[in-house]
């Protein structure tokens, strides 16, 4: 089979280009797998939930009856241990829910006003 003489650059033109919208597109141009936008959307999900519960965290900490002794005990755990703390006083757990949720209690906990 006789390929005309322009065939082969053309070829090999066409390949290069792909490839280079293919690596410009995905470095630079913003471009991600199916699998990138849905482990973006869901941390974008669960930032948005958790953003929305704080509020309810906080209500329960201002009702809360032994909310001085609480915020006390708040106050004295270590810096890292603070979110242990809250958790353990209940306010991270949401109503509908029997364990509370680590990212809730430190988001409550940086608005809290320790």
């Amino acid at each position: 089979m006789n390929t005309p003489e322009w065939l082969k650059p053309g070829l090999y033109g066409a390949v290069i280009g792909a490839v280079f919208v293919g690596v410009v597109g995905f470095t630079w141009g913003g471009w991600v797998t199916g699998s990138t936008s849905n482990d973006r959307a869901m941390a974008m999900s669960r930032d948005n939930v958790v953003a929305s519960m704080v509020p309810v965290c906080l209500d329960m900490a201002r009702s809360d009856p032994a909310r001085a002794a609480k915020m006390e005990t708040i106050r004295a755990a270590s810096t890292y241990q603070r979110r242990n703390a809250l958790m353990e006083a209940g306010w991270s757990t949401m109503p509908g829910t029997d364990t509370p949720n680590r990212d809730i209690a430190q988001a409550c906990l940086a608005e809290l006003e320790l």
